[in-house]
C-alpha cells in the first residue's frame, strides 16, 4: 500500500506541479495579491467545518478538500468563494478592499453581519494595526490615537499603564465613564484600585486612605496585545446597546488569536529597547542674587547666598530634573506562540514576558503572561470553544501627583533649587533638604509603590445546531466566562525618610480580590425563503456578577527593615466590598434584503441590584437601517463601486454607583465602645439607572475600483437622569445626597477616509485618515452648580452647568468675576495611518494624531513658581516688568486664565520599519521578520508641561488636571521574530 501511495505521489509531481495535489483528495494554493506578492495569514473556511490560514508564503494544503467549497478572507481583501471541483490553476489572487466591505461586524451577542450591510459606524483594529508598528507597553497604551470618535488620555507617564477613555463625549459625571471590555465574550474588569497613596500625601482632604489623585493603573493593561487578533469598537448606544447596563460608555469587543488546521506554526520574537524621558521643563539658572531673592528675610537671604558661592566653588550645582528623570529604561519583550491543529480541534498557544524599566529609578513594568485557545469540533452540528488566559504583572510607579506634605517627588522638585546638596555621603546617609518637607532622592531609593496581580481569565463558548433545513438553520449558541485577580499593592516609606519623622514609618498593604462572571444563553434561528431574503431571529438571556473585596491596612511606626504590618505601632484598617448582580432579557431581528438592504430591530430588558428597585426590568430598544443602494441597483456601479446609506437607533443605561440607593453607617467610638452612626452622606432609595439615546446616521462609499473609500456618521447622544451629590444645609443632618440630577447631550462628526494611492509590484501604500469631533451640553440640571474636581475657582475647576459645555473650565476671571475659561474637550482630532510596503518585504509604517484644542488646568508650572525654580522664573515678558513667574503668581485670587493651557500637540505616535526575509535553503524556517519602532518620538505642543496628555484625577470625570505627574517617556526599539 505504502509502494501504491508512492506512485500515486509521484504522478502528481510528474502531470499537476501547477494544480492540485491529489494525495488524500488535498488542494495546495498559493494566494497573491495582484502584484505577485503573497498574503500571509489568510483564513481558509472549508465547507463551513473546518479553518485553516495560508503561511509566510502565502501557501497552504488542505486535506480532504475534493468537491469543497471554500471561502478565503483576509483584513484589507475581498473575500473569494471557490469550489475545488472547479479550480484550474492553484494561483490565488484576492483583491485589496480599502473599505473593508467584506469584514464581518458583530450586531448582536450572537450575530454579525458583513461591513458593506452595517448600520453603525464601527471601528476595527486589526491586529497588525494594534502592535505591528511600535508595540506598546500596554494595552490601553496601544490604543491612543487609534479610535475615532475617542478621547484617550494617558493619566501620567508611570509604568503599568493608566489611561483614560471616553467614547463620544461625556457619558457620566458621577457613574462609570470607561467603556465595557469584553475579551473573547468574557466582561472583563477594568477597575483602578487605589495602594492608598493619600495616607502619606494628604492629596484629598478628609484623612481617607484613598482619594482619586492616588494614581492607580487601570487593570485592562494587564492583556497582552500580541494575543490579539482584532478589536471592534462599539462607540455609542445605537451599536452597544444589546450589552446592557455595562455599555452605555461603548463596548470594545477583543477578540483573541485562535487556532487553525494544518502543520503547527511556530512563532518566536525578541524585542530590545530603550526607554528615555520625552521633554525636561529645565531649571532655573541660579546666580547669587537670585539664591538670595529666594527669601524675604535679611538674615536668611544672606545664608542662601553664601550656600550657593559655596556650591558653585565646590563644582555643585546640579540639574535634578535630569538626574531625577533623564535615567534610561531597558525594555525586553519575548514573546513564543503556537498555532495549529487537525479537522477536530485547534489550538493556540503563547507565553510572553515583558520587562522594562522605568525613566526614574527604581520604577519599572514587568509582565508574564500564558495562554491557552482551544477549539473543538464535537460533531458536525456540535463545536465548544475554550479560552484561557493567566497574567502575574507588577509595576513599580513611584510617588508622584498632588501632594500637601511635601512627599511626591514632583512637588519637592519643583521648590528645590540646584545648589542644595541632596546626595548621600561615603556611609549611604542622605542630608535634610532644607528647602522642602522630603529629599526627593532619599525618596526615590527608599520608597515602595508597587502593583502586583496575578489573574485567570477563562471562557467557554458552545454552539449547536438544533435544526438544519434548507431553508432554516437554529443554534443554540452560549458564552460566558469568569474574570478573577488577586491584586496586591505594597507602598513602605522607611522612618529613615526626611519627611516621615512624625510617623517613623509608613508601611501601606492593600489586598484586592475581584470575581467578574458574565454569560449569555441565546436561541438564533436564520431562515432564507428565497435568495433575496434572510431573516435571523435570536432571542436569549444574560446575567453578570460582581464581587469586589479590597481590605486597605496603614500602618505608621512600622520597624525599621520591616514591611509586615504587624510590625507598626499603630495600625489603621478599612475594608470595601461591593457585589452586583445584573440581568437581562434580549430579542432581536435582522432582515437581509436582496443582500443590500438590513433591517435591525431588538429590545432589551434590565435589571440591576444597584437601582433603586433592584427587581424592575426597564426597557432599552434599538433598531438599524442600512441601504446598499449600489447592491440594490439603484445607483449602478461605475464612478461608485459601493455606496451606503445607514442610519440606527438606541437606547443603554448606566446603573447608580454602588451603594448610592443607601444611607450608610460609619463606625463610631461611643464612650469607649464601638458603635455606628448613620453617614453624613444620604443615600436615594428611588435612585433610577441614567438612560442614554443615540441616534447616529452617515454614508459609506467606494470609488476608483475600490481603492478610495469615505465614512462619514454624525451621531446625537443624550444622557438623562445623570447622577450627582448635592450639597444638603447643615440642618438636614447630611452634608450631601445622592441624586437623578439632570440631562446632557453629546452630538458629533466622524470621517474617515482609506485609500491606496499606489499599487504597483514593486510598490504598494496603504493609508487612512479619520477626523471626528464631539460637542456637549447640559440640557437639565435640578441642582445649583458646583465645581467638579481640580481646586475651586482660584486655579480652575469643572463645573456641571445648565446650558454649558460639559467639559467647560471655569474659574476666577478678573472684573468678570466666575467666568468660563476654557473646556476641556477637544476642537477636532485626526490621525493617519500609513504602511507603504517596498516588493513586499520592506515595509514602512507610521500613526500620526493631531490633537486640536481642548483645555488642561496645568498646575505643574505654579508649582515651580512657588518654589523659585521656574525654567522661565526670570524672563520679563508681562507688562508690569516684573518677573514672569512672580506676574504669574499676582494673578492667584485674581484669575485662573493663566493656569488654563491649550492642550494642542501634533504626535507621531507610531513609526516602524521592518523587512521580512521569506527566502531560504531549508523548509524548516518559514520567514525572518527584523525592524526597528519608535513611540512617541516626536510631539509638536506649546503646552508648558510634561506632557498633555495627563489627569490628576484619574479615569474618572474630571481628566486634564496636571499636577506634577510621572513625564511621559518615549522608546526605540529593534525587534527581529522567527516563523517556523
Amino acid at each position: 500500500m505504502k509502494k501504491r501511495l508512492s506512485i500515486n505521489v509521484m504522478l502528481c509531481v510528474l502531470f499537476f506541479p501547477l494544480l492540485l495535489s491529489a494525495q488524500d483528495n488535498a488542494v495546495s494554493l498559493k494566494v497573491q495579491e495582484s502584484n505577485g506578492q503573497p498574503i500571509a495569514g489568510v483564513t481558509i473556511s472549508i465547507d463551513k467545518k473546518r479553518t485553516m490560514v495560508t503561511d509566510a508564503q502565502g501557501a497552504v494544503t488542505i486535506p480532504n478538500a475534493n468537491n469543497s467549497i471554500i471561502v478565503l478572507s483576509a483584513t484589507g481583501f475581498k473575500s473569494r468563494t471557490i469550489k475545488t471541483d472547479t479550480l484550474t490553476q492553484s494561483v490565488i489572487i484576492l483583491e485589496q478592499d480599502v473599505a473593508n466591505l467584506d469584514e464581518v461586524i458583530v450586531t448582536g451577542l450572537s450575530t454579525n453581519v458583513k461591513r458593506r450591510n452595517l448600520a453603525n459606524a464601527v471601528a476595527t483594529i486589526s491586529s497588525r494595526e494594534l502592535s505591528s508598528t511600535a508595540p506598546a507597553q500596554t494595552l490601553d497604551g496601544a490604543l491612543e490615537g487609534k479610535i475615532p470618535g475617542a478621547y484617550i488620555n494617558a493619566n501620567s507617564g508611570a509604568p503599568g499603564g493608566g489611561i483614560t477613555v471616553k467614547l463620544r463625549g461625556v457619558t457620566s459625571v458621577y457613574g462609570n465613564t470607561q467603556p465595557l471590555y469584553v475579551v473573547d465574550g468574557v466582561f472583563v474588569d477594568n477597575s483602578a484600585t487605589s495602594a492608598g497613596l493619600n495616607a502619606v500625601t494628604s492629596a484629598a482632604s478628609g484623612g481617607a486612605a484613598t482619594s482619586t489623585q492616588d494614581n492607580p493603573s487601570n487593570r485592562i493593561a494587564d492583556i497582552n496585545p500580541q494575543d490579539i487578533q482584532n478589536i471592534e469598537i462599539l462607540k455609542g448606544a445605537s451599536a452597544a446597546a444589546i450589552y446592557g447596563s455595562k455599555a452605555a460608555a461603548g463596548v470594545i469587543l477583543i477578540t483573541t488569536k485562535k487556532g487553525r488546521q494544518g502543520k503547527t506554526a511556530i512563532n518566536v520574537s525578541q524585542d530590545l529597547g530603550l526607554i528615555n524621558v520625552r521633554k525636561l521643563l529645565g531649571v532655573r539658572e541660579f546666580t547669587a542674587d537670585r539664591a538670595a531673592s529666594l527669601s524675604s528675610d535679611s538674615a536668611t537671604s544672606e545664608a542662601l547666598r553664601q550656600q550657593f558661592l559655596d556650591a558653585q566653588a565646590a563644582g555643585h550645582i546640579y540639574d535634578y530634573e535630569k538626574e531625577m528623570y533623564d535615567n534610561t529604561g531597558f525594555a525586553r519583550n519575548t514573546e513564543l506562540s503556537l498555532t495549529g491543529g487537525g479537522e477536530q480541534t485547534s489550538f493556540f498557544f503563547s507565553a510572553s514576558q515583558k520587562d522594562e524599566g522605568g525613566i526614574v529609578k527604581h520604577t519599572g513594568y514587568r509582565n508574564t503572561g500564558l495562554r491557552l485557545n482551544v477549539d473543538h469540533r464535537i460533531s458536525d452540528n456540535i463545536k465548544i470553544g475554550i479560552t484561557t488566559n493567566y497574567i502575574n504583572s507588577s509595576s513599580d510607579r513611584g510617588l508622584f501627583g498632588n501632594d500637601n506634605v511635601g512627599a511626591t517627588i514632583g512637588v519637592v522638585l519643583s521648590s528645590t533649587p540646584s545648589f542644595a546638596e541632596l546626595h548621600p555621603d561615603a556611609n549611604g546617609n542622605y542630608p535634610a533638604n532644607t528647602f522642602a518637607a522630603s529629599n526627593p532622592l532619599q525618596t526615590i531609593a527608599l520608597m515602595k509603590n508597587n502593583e502586583s496581580v496575578n489573574r485567570f481569565i477563562t471562557g467557554l463558548n458552545l454552539e449547536a445546531t438544533l435544526q438544519n433545513s434548507g431553508k432554516s438553520t437554529t443554534k443554540f449558541i452560549a458564552r460566558g466566562g469568569v474574570d478573577f485577580y488577586n491584586l496586591q499593592t505594597s507602598a513602605l516609606f522607611p522612618g529613615t525618610l526626611q519627611w516621615q519623622a512624625v510617623n517613623k514609618g509608613t508601611s501601606i498593604q492593600g489586598f484586592t480580590k475581584n470575581v467578574s462572571t458574565n454569560y449569555i444563553a441565546s436561541l438564533v434561528n436564520t431562515f432564507t425563503p428565497s435568495d433575496n431574503l434572510s431573516l435571523t431571529t435570536s432571542a436569549g438571556f444574560t446575567q453578570e456578577t460582581g464581587d469586589y473585596n479590597n481590605l486597605l491596612n496603614v500602618a505608621t511606626q512600622v520597624i525599621a527593615g520591616q514591611e509586615n504590618v504587624s510590625q507598626a505601632g499603630a495600625l489603621n484598617a478599612t475594608q470595601l466590598r461591593t457585589k452586583y448582580l445584573n440581568s437581562g432579557v434580549f430579542i432581536q431581528e435582522e432582515a437581509s434584503i436582496i443582500d443590500a438592504v438590513t433591517l435591525t430591530a431588538g429590545v432589551r430588558f434590565d435589571r440591576s441590584s444597584n437601582n433603586g428597585d433592584a427587581a424592575k426590568f426597564y426597557t432599552y430598544p434599538k433598531a438599524g437601517l442600512s441601504w446598499n443602494l449600489t447592491r440594490s441597483g439603484i445607483v449602478d456601479e461605475g464612478f461608485f463601486n459601493n455606496i451606503k446609506l445607514r442610519a440606527a437607533y438606541g437606547q443603554a443605561n448606566n446603573v447608580p454607583a454602588y451603594g448610592s440607593k443607601f444611607t450608610g453607617m460609619a463606625i463610631s467610638n461611643i464612650a469607649g465602645n464601638p458603635g455606628v452612626i448613620v453617614n453624613i452622606q444620604q443615600g436615594d432609595a428611588n435612585i433610577k439607572p441614567e438612560r442614554q439615546k443615540e441616534l447616529e446616521a452617515g454614508i459609506d462609499f467606494s470609488v476608483l475600483n475600490n481603492r478610495l473609500s469615505f465614512e462619514l456618521t454624525y451621531y446625537n447622544k443624550s444622557i438623562s437622569d445623570f447622577l450627582m451629590l448635592q450639597s444638603l444645609p447643615s440642618s438636614s443632618g447630611f452634608s450631601s445626597k445622592w441624586l437623578n440630577a439632570g440631562d446632557l447631550r453629546n452630538h458629533g462628526v466622524e470621517l474617515g477616509l482609506n485609500a491606496i494611492p499606489v499599487q504597483s509590484k514593486s510598490v504598494t501604500w496603504n493609508t487612512s485618515v479619520n477626523f471626528w469631533l464631539n460637542r456637549s451640553k447640559v440640557t437639565r440640571l435640578i441642582i445649583p452648580p458646583i465645581p467638579q474636581g481640580s481646586f475651586g475657582y482660584v486655579l480652575g475647576s469643572f463645573q456641571v452647568e445648565e446650558g454649558k459645555s460639559a467639559t467647560q473650565i471655569v474659574g476666577l476671571d478678573g472684573d468678570n468675576g466666575v467666568g468660563v475659561l476654557g473646556d476641556a474637550e477637544p476642537t477636532f482630532q485626526m490621525n493617519t495611518y500609513n504602511e507603504v510596503t517596498f516588493f513586499g518585504k520592506l515595509s514602512l509604517r507610521f500613526l500620526l494624531h493631531w490633537k486640536n484644542g481642548g483645555d488642561n488646568i496645568n498646575l505643574t508650572s505654579l508649582q515651580s513658581d512657588f518654589g523659585g525654580t521656574s525654567a522661565d522664573y526670570d524672563k520679563v515678558t508681562n507688562k508690569m516688568g516684573v518677573p514672569d513667574a512672580v506676574y504669574r503668581i499676582m494673578q492667584i485670587g485674581t484669575t485662573a486664565r493663566i493656569f488654563v493651557e491649550d492642550a494642542s500637540y501634533l504626535r507621531l505616535r507610531e513609526a516602524g520599519l521592518y523587512y521580512t526575509f521569506t527566502e531560504f535553503p531549508n523548509s524548516f524556517i518559514k520567514s525572518i521578520n527584523v525592524g526597528v519602532s519608535f513611540n512617541n518620538y516626536l510631539t509638536i505642543t506649546k503646552y508648558r508641561s510634561y506632557d498633555p496628555e495627563v489627569s490628576n484625577f484619574g479615569t474618572g470625570f474630571s481628566t486634564g488636571v496636571d499636577v506634577l505627574p510621572y513625564p511621559a517617556s518615549k522608546r526605540a526599539a529593534f525587534h527581529i521574530s522567527f516563523s517556523f
